[in-house]
């Protein structure tokens, strides 16, 4: 049987990073993924979305160019060469994930993995690993949501990546950011798109104003919302499917794509018969260093449910790496994280919202401005950028960014090092503004249009 000093279950970006560090402090290491090597992130999300988010674009873009003087043919999309460049993007990116895994000394075994004691890990081949410590890196998959008749029609995010052509008319159920990005490629690429959303806002979690900006602008470019609507059922029928609505409405579709979140991929793993309960939301408990309730088994990623975005699961992973056999013990910060939602305008946001920001510092200081971006003057487009800062008065200091309008993914980057670096407002007025740029607005916002008091 063989013997490693780490075993990971799942070859994701927390997986990956993790087995590539403890290996490059020394470890003997084993690395088990059942199905591709890369994770969500590289296979079915954050990548080959992107890479449909870019094409999705163009189709503004042609539209602006006739107000600088270009004269365009009639433009064509075609799926088909979309989806084969981008699968063979995807798969180029896995080779390379598999390339530095082995370069690394990585070994790696392909299958389902089924902890069978604390040091056992069991594969669907029958074989056995063994080893002094085990991390679980399975990541989350898309959830179906309450079963309701004819839910087999209905299409996840997982299976958006399978579609072998663009559908004409697609109901989207959810409001978080994977179903909103999903929405606006799909109606940008020329589908009428219907988002059918519980409750009376989208992208729960996010700033007020950022989700009320963005509604506007997401239906001024042609979505519609369904707001405080549930789907009832979907029937097939010979040429479509009916979505019949909680309000009496059927709407015909030939595509009803489900977005209603992820849940972790911890079950099934052998977690519980251990002695490691899964929570309330299905996800493993873990301690400041990924540790779990047996000293010698560990989580990162999203199966852990604290902040699921890639960049985190690879910190994690990095982080837990370096403690257990890099000597070196490190905490992961998962309270200042930079984002960005990828829907047409962007979001990019770093820090407190402003409900959250009010429950820790009263005192506390509104900056916003809305604004057409230069570009606009000439082509014409009628979308508006928004840009927020909030400011700490008792101490200056920048709590929060956020930003609707393109390049704010950007900007949150370059954000998230500002407020990684405790900047105050009067750092951000004194530095020299980059002319004519959309980000010169967060350093020449200078009175409050809103200031709250205790």
């Amino acid at each position: 049987m063989p013997q490693f000093d780490l075993i990971v279950v799942g070859g994701g970006s927390g997986g990956v990073r993790a087995a590539r560090i403890a290996a490059s402090h020394g470890a003997r290491v084993a690395l088990v993924e059942e199905y591709r090597l890369g994770g969500t992130c590289v296979i079915r999300g954050c990548v080959p979305k992107k890479l449909m988010v870019y094409a999705s674009r163009f189709a503004q873009e042609f539209e602006e160019a006739a107000g600088y003087g270009w004269t365009l043919g009639d433009a064509r999309f075609d799926w088909a060469t979309l989806k084969a460049r981008r699968d063979a993007e995807v798969t180029r990116l896995e080779g390379i994930y598999r390339n530095n895994l082995l370069a690394s000394g990585v070994q790696l075994f392909d299958g389902r993995a089924q902890l069978a004691d604390r040091n056992t890990v069991a594969l669907a081949n029958g074989s056995t690993l063994q080893a002094s410590h085990i991390l679980i890196a399975t990541g989350a998959a898309p959830t179906r949501g309450p079963t309701i008749p004819g839910h087999e029609h209905a299409i996840d995010s997982n299976g958006f990546f399978d579609l072998q052509t663009l559908p004409k008319r697609v109901v989207v159920q959810g409001a978080g950011y994977i179903a909103l990005e999903l929405a606006c490629v799909l109606q940008r690429l020329g589908a009428s798109v219907r988002v059918v959303v519980r409750g009376d806002q989208i992208l729960r979690g996010f700033d007020n104003d950022v989700r009320a900006h963005l509604t506007h602008e997401l239906v001024e470019s042609g979505l519609q919302f369904d707001f405080g609507r549930h789907v009832c059922s979907i029937a097939k029928t010979a040429d479509d499917l009916q979505v019949e609505l909680d309000s009496g409405e059927t709407i015909a579709a030939d595509c009803v794509l489900r977005a209603l979140g992820r849940m972790p991929n911890a079950h099934g793993l052998g977690l519980e018969a251990l002695g490691i309960a899964l929570d309330a939301h299905g996800a493993i408990p873990v301690d400041e260093f990924s540790q779990t309730a047996i000293h010698n088994i560990y989580a990162v990623g999203d199966v852990t449910n604290r902040v699921n975005l890639t960049p985190m699961a690879i910190r994690e992973g990095h982080a837990f790496a370096d403690t257990l056999f890099g000597g070196t013990p490190r905490r992961v910060d998962h309270t200042l994280v930079p984002t960005a939602v990828f829907t047409t305008p962007e979001l990019g946001v770093v820090g407190l919202t402003e409900e959250a920001a009010l429950l820790r510092y009263p005192r506390l200081d509104v900056y916003r401005t809305s604004f057409r971006p230069m570009k606009a003057t000439l082509s014409g487009h009628t979308g508006r950028m928004l840009f927020k800062l909030l400011v700490d008065r008792d101490t200056d200091r920048v709590l929060g960014f956020h930003g609707v309008g393109p390049d704010t993914g950007e900007m949150a980057q370059l954000m998230g090092v500002a407020l990684q670096l405790q900047a105050t407002k009067s750092a951000l007025d004194a530095t020299l503004a980059v002319h004519p740029t959309a980000a010169e607005e967060l350093v020449t916002m200078r009175t409050p249009t809103v200031r709250h008091a205790l």
